[in-house]
């Protein structure tokens, strides 16, 4: 029998246990304070929740601190007190942190490896024993850069008491120096009653957005219950750009480049798009695959040229030739997307490089090709090790354009597709198994759907220790961002110059800024500057490390991980170590990896409750061998085929309590 196919679905008692567990717990444990403080300088956000606790039971009861925070950002502190004593989370090399937890655990001492990852945001969650009638304060800070996307940036705030809490505060203080041009605040806690607890004021550099809901307003929103809210405050925003060369900040030594003209003319695309159509995109992912690409031929601007590339196990094109985007040629190329049907297997290096071959016979004089490659799986066809096509691929692009790579689901070899992307200045994106997943196809589209320059090259005197200073496009809505140390403190002035290629000539940006100018800027942290640096700094070196190997490989992660421990960021190459009062025991906090499957416990038990799939509004409960089984791993495929109970979420707990009255019952649904 297959152990990766074995699921029960079990209810009756055994849930109402769980739910009145947890009813009670509610009871007997009280956030009674909640706060989430957001300060955003120069597009640089740090954000500190804190959660105050208490055990109003005569007894010790362990109580449980969980928080989402944005995919890119980093931890850099987390502190827990009890009884008037401080226990700091020691941000170490991962490999050490790891030696620590198999250590506690060979010992015999309770240990906990805590991470998870979803589309947008990352899990962090720890929990303390608290003695009876006593309190606990958690604190965690994450500090991130805001990504300019089409147009706006966003700061998410994603809060989950899930409790109704007596002093429930968000604050965000948003300053930036070339004015703020643009701002609105939305979500989910922006909804129904809730709506009325936020506030916001601004002035031309300045915005200040509160939300102080009570009680009763907690429970009434659209991602609200009896229990409390669970749901997000996102604030979009932009800034004045009223020179074109880009606003120049700095303090402390450090300075911050943002560069992003916008009265620059858009640049005609060759973009060739490279569809898989193998058996695994069968059913939905092939349907919805069909409805994104006729979005996009729709919006597809009739200066640009295209090209249409299928394949499973043979290549298809639909015109050997790019073609103008005139109507005529959208419309039939429309009727061809629409006969795409899944089949064969997976020959993503003929593909691709089919693709490379259109772009590379259709140059035009001031144009901006590009490659996007959209693949569900693993090449198992033709050429299929990653390293050859990835050097394939490599050699005949040759540096001359940008491919992205898209990968659908969880089953893509996400890594290859990362390391090929980044090799060939472009990026990866993973497009998840959901009812939306056409739209995130099209939001990607709409991210590089409007080149305005290529080959961007920043230069800066009297600077080193710079980040990355060469871009490939600059596209509109984005921002290019660069961050240095400055080392000549002898100049009177801080000179800028940005060379690219628009639509019809070269051009040149230059900016000087006076050094007393620069030092005027006074950001409200310490060594801010150098933060932001830092941070982009680390990023950038673990983009780069996943393309490098050997010798080179070691060096730029050995670098980005000396920069992780000096600053106390949680990475993929750091953890934070969280020890605990109670007999020293330990928890291990891991920044989750793109690609990578959730680690998870052999055990066999209840699983977690999840979203249904295709239906945000329902519940499973499984007994799963988990032993055997990821909802990641490719048996999920038999995982969708097995039957279970579906609850209402709004409807768990009165109908579970109803349960209650035949606890004895049991129904067992048993699939293999």
């Amino acid at each position: 029998m297959d152990r990766a196919a074995f699921s029960f679905t079990v209810f009756g008692f055994l849930l109402v246990w769980a739910a009145s567990g947890q009813t009670q717990q509610e009871q007997d444990i009280d956030i009674y304070s909640f706060h989430i403080n957001a300060t955003v300088t120069s597009r640089y956000a740090v954000t500190v929740i804190t959660s105050r606790v208490a055990n109003r039971l005569n007894e010790s009861k362990e109580v449980h601190f969980q928080v989402q925070i944005p995919k890119h950002a980093f931890i850099s502190r987390f502190r827990m007190t009890m009884e008037g004593k401080m226990y700091d989370g020691v941000v170490k090399e991962k490999e050490e942190a790891q030696q620590q937890y198999s250590e506690a655990v060979s010992r015999g001492e309770s240990a906990g490896i805590v991470s998870s990852v979803g589309r947008t945001l990352e899990e962090f969650k720890t929990s303390v024993t608290v003695a009876a009638s006593s309190k606990v304060t958690f604190e965690l800070t994450y500090e991130e850069l805001l990504n300019r996307q089409l147009g706006k940036y966003q700061l998410l705030i994603n809060a989950q008491p899930m409790q109704t809490v007596t002093d429930f505060k968000i604050d965000v203080y948003i300053h930036e120096s070339p004015g703020i041009s643009f701002l609105a605040v939305n979500g989910g806690l922006k909804t129904k009653l809730l709506a009325n607890a936020v506030t916001t004021t601004r002035s031309d550099k300045e915005v200040w957005v509160n939300f102080y809901p009570t009680r009763e307003q907690q429970t009434n929103c659209d991602v609200c219950g009896p229990t409390g809210l669970k749901g997000d405050l996102i604030i979009n925003y932009d800034v004045e750009r009223q020179n074109p060369s880009g606003a120049l900040q700095a303090s402390e030594g450090y300075f911050v480049h943002y560069f992003a003209p916008t009265d620059v003319q858009r640049i005609p695309k060759n973009v060739v798009f490279v569809i898989d159509r193998s058996g695994s995109m069968s059913g939905r992912k092939i349907q919805q695959t069909r409805e994104a690409l006729l979005k996009i031929l729709g919006d597809i601007s009739e200066e640009d040229h295209f090209g249409l590339v299928t394949f499973d196990s043979h290549i298809d094109v639909w015109n050997p030739e790019l073609l103008p985007a005139s109507e005529g040629n959208l419309q039939k190329a429309k009727d061809f997307v629409r006969t795409i049907r899944d089949r064969g297997s997976t020959n993503i290096n003929d593909a691709v490089l089919k693709g490379v071959e259109m772009i590379n016979r259709h140059q035009r004089e001031r144009s901006a090709p590009i490659l996007i490659l959209l693949t569900d799986g693993a090449p198992n066809e033709g050429e299929s090790d990653p390293i050859k096509i990835q050097a394939n691929v490599k050699k005949a692009i040759g540096g001359k354009f940008p491919l992205y790579c898209l990968g659908f689901g969880f089953d893509v070899n996400f890594e290859f597709l990362q390391k090929m992307a980044l090799e060939n200045s472009g990026r990866a994106v993973r497009i998840y198994e959901d009812s939306d997943a056409d739209l995130q196809m099209q939001g990607f589209y709409e991210e590089v759907a409007t080149p305005l320059l290529t080959d961007v090259q920043l230069n800066y005197t009297g600077a080193g220790n710079l980040t990355q200073t060469t871009f490939s496009h600059y596209y509109n809505g984005s921002e290019i961002v660069v961050a240095g140390q400055i080392t000549d403190n002898s100049l009177e002035s801080f000179q800028t110059t940005v060379i690219a290629i628009s639509r019809n000539s070269n051009v040149i940006y230059q900016n000087s800024v006076f050094t007393k100018d620069l030092a005027s800027v006074s950001p409200q942290h310490e060594n801010f500057f150098e933060r932001i640096w830092a941070y982009l700094t680390i990023k950038q070196l673990l983009e780069k490390e996943v393309a490098l190997s050997g010798q080179e490989k070691e060096k730029v992660r050995g670098e980005a991980l000396d920069l992780a421990l000096k600053y106390k960021f949680v990475t993929p190459l750091t953890s934070m170590v969280v020890t605990k009062p109670q007999e020293e025991e330990i928890q291990v906090v891991n920044k989750p990896i793109e690609g990578e499957e959730p680690e998870h416990r052999a055990h066999r038990g209840f699983g977690p409750a999840n979203s249904y799939p295709g239906n945000d509004d329902l519940m499973y409960y499984d007994l799963v061998d988990y032993d055997s089984f990821s909802p990641n791993s490719k048996a999920s495929r038999l995982w969708e085929n097995v039957p279970r109970f579906r609850i209402l979420k709004g409807e768990l707990h009165g109908w579970v309590t109803w349960m209650g009255v035949y606890s004895s019952m049991f129904l067992i649904f048993f699939s293999i």
